[in-house]
């Protein structure tokens, strides 16, 4: 049985998801001991065909939102151990290896770590090195969250506080906010990842940054963001 499930949400990435899936390849943690679970939107170009050469499960979404799908991957993993990220990023060979380290720990819960920009240009990297900071400076302060693109928690743990809520964006954040009543959630500058910004471009940097910002600081006072509209788009 893996120790580790890597779930996977995907929604028409026919055009990087072999390249994405082919990096698992070069892990250093043996391949018996981790599963890919790609839980997909309904892509229409061919996304499951070609995951399935690949991942150890494919099939489509029974939940809504992305926080759903992750919900769909949870519940088909057998890891005890849940390390989550999108189609489009980039992990370290030594990702899954580091993540089953830091879950020696019994304490631990949830292990996190910084991301940054698979895009060059001076835009993408100045938002992302203050992201950093400002996400270590929370974890320093002891208000550590989770992040979908680069997360491992326990899947104990995980199903405890009941996974992702439905809400339309935040559900990252919301998440990691349970998740410390139960234990320790650990930042680790080695988990690095990768990530496209191709969503920040199309969206526009000010304008995901204000929602991003906005639904944190509703969840810090305790307001219900459920209820707002999901959304998915074509990238």
């Amino acid at each position: 049985m893996p120790q580790v499930s890597i779930v996977v949400p995907t929604w028409n990435e026919a055009a990087g998801i072999e390249a994405f899936l082919r990096q698992f390849e070069r892990q250093t943690l043996p391949r018996s001991e981790f599963e890919i679970v790609v839980v997909d939107g309904g892509s229409t170009d061919g996304t499951r065909e070609i995951a399935a050469r690949h991942a150890d499960q494919v099939f489509v979404q029974r939940r809504k939102g992305i926080g759903g799908a992750r919900n769909d991957g949870v519940d088909a993993a057998s890891g005890a151990i849940i390390a989550t990220t999108d189609a489009d990023c980039l992990v370290p060979s030594d990702w899954l290896a580091v993540i089953r380290e830091r879950f020696e720990d019994t304490a631990v819960v949830a292990a996190v770590g910084p991301d940054s920009p698979l895009e060059g240009g001076w835009k993408p990297r100045l938002v992302y090195f203050f992201l950093r900071g400002f996400i270590r400076a929370m974890a320093l302060a002891g208000l550590h969250t989770t992040g979908g693109t680069n997360t491992a928690v326990r899947r104990e743990a995980f199903l405890r506080v009941g996974g992702y809520r439905g809400l339309p964006h935040s559900d990252d954040v919301d998440l990691g906010f349970r998740l410390r009543r139960l234990g320790r959630i650990v930042y680790d500058p080695r988990l690095h990842v990768r990530l496209s910004v191709r969503r920040l471009e199309k969206n526009g940097y000010l304008r995901t940054l204000l929602t991003w910002a906005k639904g944190d600081f509703y969840l810090l006072l305790g307001k219900d963001l459920r209820g707002g509209s999901y959304a998915k788009q074509e990238y």
